[in-house]
């Protein structure tokens, strides 16, 4: 099977602090990975290699066949790699639906600061965006003033905008009430198998992990150390001593 994103050999280095040290992994289109380890990891520095936000002192990313190292995060996405991120990136003054046409502009390569937003075509399109993350009752609402929760959800929903095949998402329900966690990671992960798009996701909670991750990697200190089903990663030995006990 080929793999939707493949690293080979990555490096990088802050000073005296290993980010990545020798990185290969695959990523298989269809499967939802999720990335664990202790603060420090490389886990974060992992994505934003992998969407342009951090160039490699040396290996290859290669994003369906194509090789993407170096490239912009712009040119990234164009591609089909979308990001979402530990807090959300949105325009706060602007209403949910207006967040989703910006973004569907910004695909068709159409927007400009005096674009009238009621004028852009996708308008039903991202309407559908909002149904699919729970979100289409607060279509006219300024984002600014929901809860973290549906700001979250609204975030996905602007990265689905995008059309991508894979999504990367830093901690998805952080900031998040404990209440409303695995409600939240059940929207997202239905809306993503209904838009079929693959996801990699950091996450620090191991209920989360266990409940939507098909594998599960484990980094420290910018290595992998394993990889597999959760189940069989989170009872690892060495995973619940050098990672999980610290996380607890």
């Amino acid at each position: 099977m080929t793999a939707l994103l493949e690293a080979r050999g990555l490096e990088i280095r802050f000073g005296g602090v290993v980010a990545a040290h020798n990185v290969d992994i695959e990523i298989q289109e269809g499967k939802n990975l999720a990335i664990i380890g202790p603060n420090g990891a490389g886990k974060t520095t992992f994505l934003n290699i992998c969407t342009g936000y951090l160039k490699p002192s040396a290996g290859e990313v290669f994003f369906d066949g194509e090789r993407v190292t170096n490239k912009s995060p712009r040119e990234i996405t164009r591609r089909g790699v979308a990001r979402a991120f530990q807090i959300p990136q949105l325009f706060g003054e602007h209403t949910a639906l207006e967040n989703l046409l910006i973004a569907a502009a910004a695909r068709q390569s159409r927007w400009a600061p005096f674009t009238k937003l009621g004028r852009i075509p996708e308008r039903d399109e991202m309407l559908h965006l909002l149904e699919m993350v729970n979100c289409a009752q607060v279509a006219d609402r300024s984002v600014e003033e929901l809860p973290e929760g549906q700001r979250k959800l609204i975030d996905i929903a602007v990265a689905l905008a995008l059309k991508p095949k894979l999504l990367f998402m830093d901690e998805p329900t952080s900031g998040v009430a404990s209440s409303e966690k695995f409600g939240v990671l059940d929207i997202i992960a239905k809306a993503l198998a209904e838009a079929k798009v693959t996801s990699v996701f950091v996450e620090h909670d191991m209920g989360i992990v266990e409940r939507f991750a098909d594998e599960v990697a484990v980094w420290n200190r910018g290595e992998v150390l394993h990889r597999g089903k959760p189940e069989d990663v989170l009872s690892h030995p060495e995973v619940v001593r050098e990672v999980i006990g610290e996380e607890i």
